[in-house]
């Protein structure tokens, strides 16, 4: 499996993660006090079937667990990511719900994630998201060829405020296109236990900062797949899916328009 995708691997990506953001658009302006995960799961699943495009996380199996059940990964609050989109849990006015979607389009695979508010909610979950959303940003403007896949998590670093904030470090975010996580692993903080990889042209990844209002430590619940922070503290994740130009980098899944 290569890292570097063609110009033709990328354009059906393009196509791909158009798909994927118009759904996750409709999830995203489904999202009320009262509405059920499950409604806001079938509400993107059906977008992408009526678009030819196949939910990618549908099935999937990590390290030969239980195959997950959802189109997309719904986690609110305290849970950070691979909440089961299944679940009939009703959404509550004042909470954030991360809502984190992948599908397959003529064989190759884009992936994204937003957080975003239910209903009204407090000033402090708004600066989670916002700063969860500026860092994905300033992680995105470093990508360019020549630069290391540690610049993109320094990025990271330099927007959150270590005071306020922790960076989840279990999680990272990865490679995408011929699988839906490839290599490399893709860090939102600096560490000299990752491999030095240089970023090239042609590479397709997925940037997801993971921060929360507290620690970085994480548990996962019994369902083996809904990871929350270990002292309960919220948590935002935001990702796009971006293909590495000659110049530097190009958002392959837009990002769907929210009110924080």
């Amino acid at each position: 499996m290569s890292l570097i995708k063609t110009q033709q691997e990328i354009e059906l990506m393009r196509q791909g993660g158009a798909i994927l953001g118009s759904a996750l658009q409709v999830a995203v302006d489904a999202v009320k006090p009262g509405v059920t995960m499950r409604e806001l799961d079938d509400i993107a699943q059906q977008y992408l079937l009526d678009h030819d495009a196949k939910p990618s996380f549908k099935g999937y199996q990590s390290g030969g667990g239980v195959p997950f059940p959802a189109t997309m990964c719904i986690s609110v609050n305290d849970e950070i990511v691979h909440g089961l989109g299944t679940r009939e849990i009703r959404l509550k006015e004042g909470d954030i719900v991360g809502l984190d979607i992948g599908c397959w389009y003529k064989g190759l695979c884009t992936d994204m994630a937003v957080t975003v508010p239910v209903g009204s909610i407090s000033e402090e979950r708004k600066m989670l998201l916002r700063t969860t959303r500026l860092a994905l940003d300033r992680a995105v403007e470093s990508v360019r060829p020549g630069s290391q896949i540690a610049d993109i998590a320094r990025a990271v670093e330099e927007v959150i405020d270590k005071n306020k904030y922790g960076i989840v470090r279990a999680l990272t975010g990865h490679g995408v296109g011929h699988a839906v996580h490839e290599n490399p692993a893709i860090p939102n903080f600096v560490s000299g236990k990752f491999p030095v990889v240089k970023i090239k042209e042609g590479m397709c990844l997925a940037i997801e900062p993971m921060i929360t209002t507290g620690g970085h430590q994480i548990k996962t619940d019994a369902d083996g797949w809904s990871i929350r922070t270990k002292d309960r503290s919220d948590a935002a994740h935001f990702e796009v899916t971006l293909a590495v130009t000659e110049s530097g980098a190009e958002i392959l899944t837009p990002q769907p328009k929210i009110r924080i």
